[in-house]
């Protein structure tokens, strides 16, 4: 699991080794600031964690023949919004570079299985008044640097396919949202500030939509799509339930009781997308696949394991490369 010590990866790991407690799972990250260890603490004993970077093809590749890797499931990535407009090298060569590594390392192991995870972003910005979701043979419009870098990757990993018969599956999935996720994202981030009393930067265009899904429902459709996808295709993960920023600050300053005096309204970040849904019906006819956890339960949930695990989260404030404070929340 590359970026396995990572918010979604973590979740897999997670998810995976409750199911499987016979098998174990190298987790090969880099471990940058959004990474924590303790997000696996509770399978740390199945877990054989590589520290290294995915642009190094020699490491991966030796991890591969140490560890007899039979499938790879590429989470790692640079994912922050924000962070890609003040430094778009870091995610071109992380999210390009790096997928390609990774599957060079792949063909050259003879990997059964390269499942890549990509997003819904890569489509770029959807009208308001479009009535069906993104398709999977829809043309990639990326408008910002970290969706152009997640748009590459997932070209590469269709020419590995292609041009090498490697066997590669990909997913492209909604906003994911849940416990162990890192403070900088839109729902943490608020959940963190309103705790704290402190003002909660809210975007000029709160009214934006991002389609929402809950983590260990994005997990399954992985698992899912892994044990029974056909290799070679593309899946959409998708809940259909939209959601702006507004209506997300107005759900956790109820629920924790906090005054909407906290919100403060901030300009927009350059690029920002208006509008992100999917159609997920092909997973869902395909596989069986569909999410079990509504918005209103899962938020609500996520919100009272912030409360309840404040020591997890509170060491890593201030450890992002960007405040938001400069531009507001991050999608």
């Amino acid at each position: 699991m590359t970026g396995g010590a990572g918010f979604i990866g973590s979740e897999y790991v997670r998810r995976f080794l409750s199911k499987h407690s016979d098998e174990r799972i190298v987790v090969y990250d880099a471990m940058t600031y959004a990474a924590t260890e303790s997000s696996f603490a509770q399978v740390r004993g199945s877990v054989d964690l590589v520290v290294a970077d995915c642009c190094d093809l020699e490491a991966a590749m030796a991890a591969m023949e140490k560890f007899q890797v039979d499938t790879i499931v590429h989470f790692a990535a640079e994912s922050h919004n924000s962070l890609a407009v003040l430094d778009p090298a870091r995610f071109f060569r992380t999210n390009v570079l790096g997928t390609q590594t990774m599957l060079e390392a792949a063909r050259r192991s003879d990997i059964e299985r390269f499942h890549h995870i990509s997003t819904c972003e890569v489509y770029g910005d959807m009208d308001f008044d479009r009535d069906s979701g993104f398709a999977e043979s829809d043309p990639y419009r990326p408008r910002t640097p970290y969706n152009a870098s997640k748009a590459g990757a997932d070209h590469a990993v269709r020419a590995y396919a292609e041009t090498y018969g490697l066997p590669v599956t990909i997913t492209n999935c909604a906003n994911n949202y849940g416990p162990f996720q890192f403070p900088e994202k839109v729902l943490p981030l608020f959940i963190a500030r309103a705790m704290m009393d402190a003002e909660i930067p809210v975007y000029r265009s709160s009214h934006h939509l991002r389609e929402w899904i809950h983590v260990a429902d994005h997990c399954a459709a992985i698992e899912a799509v892994i044990e029974r996808g056909r290799v070679g295709e593309t899946y959409h993960v998708g809940t259909g339930e939209e959601r702006s920023v507004a209506q997300i600050v107005d759900v956790v300053l109820a629920q924790l009781e906090k005054p909407r005096s906290l919100i403060r309204e901030v300009e927009d970040r350059p690029g920002h997308d208006r509008r992100y849904l999917l159609d997920s019906s092909k997973i869902r006819s395909e596989l069986g696949w569909a999410p079990t956890m509504s918005f209103e339960d899962g938020v609500a949930e996520t919100i009272d394991w912030y409360v309840a695990n404040r020591s997890w989260w509170e060491p890593l404030l201030g450890s992002s490369p960007v405040s938001e404070q400069s531009w507001g929340a991050a999608g």
